[in-house]
């Protein structure tokens, strides 16, 4: 108990930062598939299942993401699923990103001009035709300044994985800080730390959108 701020502290944040890291890919990746699958039934011809796309995303927009944590890590081992700290926050993310990523890419593709619509329909293409080879292309680079952009609240957003026990970033300055009791200084790191992982990819995202906001995508010729 008690002493200063050392090398060893330092080191112990670096690899809570790794950990933070590592759980934003993961949220990244899996929310990202998730997305994918949200968006597609939230556009998909069967209005059953757009509704319950919908439902989803309505509920999980609705509920925090420290309630699904605490759903996820406590819930799940009252029906006989053990859990662990990693998979508990890793699965909360996922369940938590493929929802906003879902409504995120799901408003992209439906501002695909409704002219490469119908000029694909107009070319006999079927609907999956349609969506890969002229819908997707264009939403994609609609759609990628916002997913960045969304970056930077997954990272914010891992730090409530401290909650079930995960040892991230946040996590290990409040180990840290139980031990030294130097508040101010500790979370003024993990402040500077946060900021050095996000502020580039905010930058980034501006970039991205400021060069693909003036271009119009191409009406496709029948």
């Amino acid at each position: 108990m008690g002493g200063s701020l050392n090398a060893n502290h330092l080191m112990f944040l670096g690899q809570g930062a790794l950990w933070t890291i590592g759980l934003s890919l993961i949220a990244l990746i899996g929310g990202g598939l998730a997305g994918a699958v949200i968006a597609l039934c939230r556009v998909s011809p069967s209005r059953f299942v757009r509704l319950l796309s919908g439902a989803y995303v309505q509920l999980i927009q609705g509920t925090p993401l420290l309630v699904i944590m605490f759903l996820t890590y406590f819930g799940l081992p009252t029906l006989g699923f053990s859990v662990s700290p990693l998979a508990a926050a890793s699965a909360s993310l996922t369940v938590y990103v493929g929802a906003y990523l879902g409504e995120i890419w799901r408003g992209c593709i439906q501002s695909v001009p409704r002219q490469q619509w119908e000029a694909a329909e107009g070319l006999a293409l079927s609907r999956t035709q349609r969506m890969i080879k002229v819908i997707l292309p264009q939403a994609v680079r609609i759609a990628t300044p916002p997913t960045v952009g969304f970056m930077v609240q997954i990272i914010k957003n891992t730090s409530l994985a401290s909650v079930v026990g995960f040892v991230e970033l946040a996590r290990s300055g409040q180990i840290i800080n139980n031990s030294l009791f130097e508040p101010l200084l500790i979370y003024a790191i993990i402040a500077v730390i946060y900021f050095a992982l996000c502020f580039p990819i905010s930058r980034l995202s501006r970039k991205l959108e400021q060069r693909g906001g003036p271009a119009r995508p191409k009406i496709l010729a029948v």
